[in-house]
């Protein structure tokens, strides 16, 4: 199966703090892609590099075949983005604001419409953004991200904040739009996410990857050395395995 996504030896650094420190991955074409990793990881820069948002100091990115930087405009229409903070247009009703989105890629305001379907906001269609609740928030932005049909999906942290009968529900979601065909990138700090929808997962931590499988061979893979603990097999025993240090979600 084709790269969607080729990373080598991504580099970034903030004064004396090296934020991303020779990352490199691949994500198939059609692959649900998880990083996973506690806050601070290096995961949301690592995202925004590949996207084409922020200029690594160092390392090369493919991106459905082509260079992202220099910035590339030809993949604009080909790629969604969901950021980790979403940032909508002030004083418009969720439908006025997925219509701005799919006016802005030159898409009619019915695939909008559509979009405000699927994600299961038609009662909430004429409500301002600013009225939603978090998890709404949170579908409304995938929405956006994905009006113009792209191939390929960036979701940075899209459950955090959200009680989990609102992070299940948007499993749903988003498990349907990796089988309507779309390779998905998602960053997590949640270790149930990352099992339940992954098909891969790197896991990340002080800027590092430190190991890249599917969740299940992650698992197989832990060490066994005598714990005090019983061993439960989950990603937080490989994160314990591979750091040491306890995971705090």
């Amino acid at each position: 199966m084709p790269a969607a996504i080729e990373v080598h030896d991504l580099v970034m650094t903030y004064g004396d703090l090296r934020a991303v420190d020779g990352v490199g991955f691949e994500v198939a074409e059609g692959e649900f892609f998880g990083i996973l990793g506690p806050n601070g990881a290096g995961k949301t820069t690592t995202l925004e590099m590949v996207e084409g948002l922020r200029e690594p100091d160092s390392g090369t990115i493919t991106v459905l075949g082509e260079p992202v930087w220099p910035r590339n405009p030809g993949l604009l229409p080909r790629v969604g983005v969901q950021l980790q903070a979403s940032s909508f247009f002030e004083r418009l009703t969720a439908r006025e604001q997925i219509h701005t989105f799919a006016a802005l890629y030159g898409v009619p305001g019915a695939r909008g419409d559509e979009w405000i379907e699927r994600v299961g906001l038609v009662d909430k269609a004429d409500t301002r953004v600013e009225d939603l609740s978090g998890g709404q928030t949170q579908r409304l932005s995938i929405a956006c991200a994905l009006v113009h049909d792209p191939e390929l999906v960036f979701l940075d942290e899209p459950t955090a904040a959200l009680d989990p009968q609102a992070r299940r529900n948007l499993w749903d979601l988003l498990r349907g739009i990796n089988e309507a065909g779309r390779t998905v990138v998602l960053t997590t700090h949640y270790m149930d996410e990352a099992e339940v929808l992954c098909d891969r997962v790197a896991i990340m931590d002080r800027g590092r990857l430190l190991r890249l499988d599917t969740p299940a061979a992650l698992v197989e893979a832990l060490d066994a050395p005598v714990r005090v603990v019983e061993k439960r097999g989950t990603l937080e025993d490989v994160f314990l395995d591979l750091t040491g240090r306890e995971y705090r979600q």
